[in-house]
């Protein structure tokens, strides 16, 4: 498999949310690779073997307040959403909960939300 680099898909409504915190097209995209799935959004990163991604499945109708800006913490999960926009992303979920808003560690997320601008092309690339 050839190395693919999925951009995030920026609405309107998100570029200055995102902007006050460094996330922009130049700074955020989602690589995978034969062996690693690595997320960029900002100042913040994820990075996971793909043999620890457990699922992926389509999910959207975010609220703004909710998604916009930097990184969220989901109080229900703990999953993390990375959003550019509140209509489609990729959902995907991990064997093993993965850091990436708490650098201690103490807080690992069991799924990551990502706004990418082709959703199928993801879903179908880590399935």
């Amino acid at each position: 498999m050839a190395d693919l680099r999925f951009p995030f898909r920026f609405a309107t409504a998100y570029r200055l949310p995102g902007l006050a915190f460094g996330i922009t097209p130049w700074t955020a995209w989602v690589d995978l690779d034969e062996t690693h799935l690595r997320v960029r959004y900002g100042p913040w990163s994820l990075r996971t073997p793909r043999e620890n991604v457990d699922s992926v499945q389509r999910t959207g109708d975010f609220a703004f307040l909710k998604t916009a800006g930097p990184p969220h913490l989901s109080f229900t999960d703990r999953g993390v959403s990375f959003a550019t926009n509140g209509e489609d992303a990729a959902c995907v979920t991990f064997h093993d909960p993965v850091v990436v808003l708490d650098p201690t560690g103490r807080i690992r997320h069991p799924g990551a939300t990502l706004t990418v601008e082709d959703v199928p092309g993801l879903i179908d690339a880590l399935s």
